[in-house]
């Protein structure tokens, strides 16, 4: 059974579409961000990345 709920973590190609950048400056940053664990957290399964919505969120709105 399929549940409807808005997923907690953002896809690269989300990412990409919010910060209006190519596919391959969006990785070199998520690999960047991920190895820090800055500006915000990056969550690495293999090699798909997942960005949590609310530290995200909280990044490209100026928080810290």
């Amino acid at each position: 059974m399929k549940k409807n709920v808005e997923a907690a973590v953002y896809t690269a190609a989300e990412v990409q579409e919010f910060l209006q950048l190519g596919k391959t400056k969006t990785y070199d940053f998520l690999e960047t961000a991920y190895e820090k664990q800055a500006p915000f957290r990056v969550l690495k399964i293999g090699r798909i990345f997942r960005i949590p919505k609310v530290d995200f969120d909280r990044w490209l709105a100026g928080g810290s």
